[in-house]
């Protein structure tokens, strides 16, 4: 049901005044369908057993659709004046309940807000609830299109993306969101009783980005663009899989050779890929990559003997494909969950001096308890990967063994099994003071509490 002066009974505690906030609203839409509501309140956190025990069932009491920016500045000013927590909702394409409402309250589902404002040249500026795969089909005719994207491109928004993705497909050439001159601008709503509508540029874009939402509300994102080659999707088979860490490493450095996606994996991963699974030889590890066309040539001259190519074809994201890099990035450990629930993941990156000693060192600790899969990116200007290993699960005490053993070995750890910024990010998040413009812009503490469990609000 949809309404926009409905009063709506709190589904935990009654401790919120919805009547009153809805009244305040005025027509700003409101969905009031309690199964709607939960539904919309989750994002993929059952990736994690440890998340889905703590976050089954959390969910806002109400969802606002905002319409435009004006909307949403009087739904904050409603929140901060009724001190209702409000948590934003885009594409909830997340994996460790960035976006779950933890203490209820209002869901503020921002895909509304959708429309390229401009483009010049290089640089676009965009709504937060725009579709990535959207804009980069809009921008693709101006021979431009995003550095880079999740695996989730198809649903995510840019705005979610921004605020708790960290990098992706594309990372392989310009690393990760949080690399200085990928981020430009960011138009933020703070939550106070008269908000403030914040123009954030140069290092201040940092204090929102990988912020889970926290300390502002993204309206709007001004980003740089890349080259819109025609990309190939290749699968490369081989006998070993440190052959095929070795060549992804190589290509890796091939700074001629143009590409998007270096993904080796190791056997049975490719095991559960459905469609691709025949082009994934029984018992041979495989890397899927993504090669600008043009350079093709060079890439199969780089491979030599070293592999052998099951499957060359121009990308394909139209319905009903499935694009090689949705079997990529979070989207691998994704496919196997969609036959087998009984597997989670970590998210891992290697020293870039020691990149394949440290994967060869995990491989032979947790023989067939942690499954190698790499993405090949750059981390502060050196190649190295981002490992997501598929882990067969036991216990929460043995899981947090394996992150301490990692640990231990010099490997930094993302812990998708928490929903905390402090604990979670660690080696993905920014230098900037999130915490400092978190007290500038949600003195109440009411932005997506729970998930910077650091702050104390400096109002009450």
């Amino acid at each position: 049901m949809t309404a926009s002066r409905l009063a709506v009974r709190d589904s935990t505690t009654g401790r919120y005044d919805i009547a009153g906030f809805l009244a305040a609203i005025g027509d700003v839409p409101v969905v009031t369908d309690s199964q709607i509501v939960r539904r919309r309140s989750r994002d993929f956190f059952w990736y994690s057993p440890i998340l889905n025990e703590t976050l089954n069932g959390k969910s806002a009491d109400v969802m606002v659709v905002p319409r435009d920016e004006a909307d949403i500045v009087r739904v904050a000013a409603a929140c901060a004046r009724l001190r209702i927590p409000l948590t934003v909702r885009a594409g909830g394409t997340g994996n460790y309940g960035q976006m779950v409402p933890l203490e209820g309250g209002v869901l503020l589902d921002i895909n509304g807000l959708n429309a390229i404002e401009w483009q010049r040249g290089s640089v676009v500026r965009v709504q937060a609830g725009a579709k990535m795969h959207d804009l980069d089909a809009a921008l693709r005719p101006s021979g431009y299109e995003q550095r880079m994207h999740p695996s989730t491109k198809r649903t995510a928004t840019i705005g979610g993306f921004i605020a708790g993705g960290s990098g992706g497909v594309g990372s392989i050439t310009y690393g990760g969101l949080r690399e200085p001159g990928n981020l430009l601008a960011a138009r933020v709503v703070t939550l106070e009783e008269e908000p403030r509508v914040l123009e954030l540029r140069g290092d201040a874009v940092q204090t929102i980005n990988h912020a889970y939402g926290t300390n502002g509300i993204i309206t709007a994102l001004e980003l740089p663009l890349a080259p819109a080659w025609p990309w190939i999707d290749v699968v490369i088979a081989f006998d070993d899989f440190f052959d095929a860490v070795g060549f992804s490493h190589k290509l890796a450095l091939a700074d001629g050779i143009v590409k998007k996606l270096i993904t080796p994996m190791i056997w049975p991963i490719p095991n559960y890929f459905g469609p691709m699974k025949k082009y994934c030889p029984e018992g041979k590890s495989v890397i899927f990559a993504m090669i600008a066309q043009h350079s093709m040539e060079s890439f199969k001259v780089l491979l030599g003997n070293a592999g052998t190519v099951t499957f060359e074809q121009p990308v394909d994201e139209s319905p009903g494909s499935v694009p090689l890099y949705e079997y990529t990035w979070n989207h691998t450990t994704l496919q196997w969950l969609k036959q087998d629930r009984s597997i989670t993941y970590l998210q891992c990156l290697m020293p870039h001096d020691r990149m394949i000693e440290s994967v060869r060192k995990m491989w032979a600790m947790f023989p067939d308890e942690v499954l190698p899969h790499l993405e090949l990116v750059r981390f502060n200007g050196r190649v190295t990967c981002s490992s997501l290993p598929i882990v067969r699960y036991t216990t929460a005490e043995r899981l947090n063994e394996i992150i301490a053993l990692h640990e231990q070995h010099g490997i930094f750890i993302a812990n998708p099994h928490v929903f905390t910024l402090e604990d979670g990010t660690r080696h993905k998040s920014s230098d900037a003071d999130q915490y400092g413009f978190k007290t500038e812009a949600d003195p109440y503490g009411l932005l997506n509490p729970g998930k910077m469990r650091s702050y104390v609000p400096v109002k009450t």
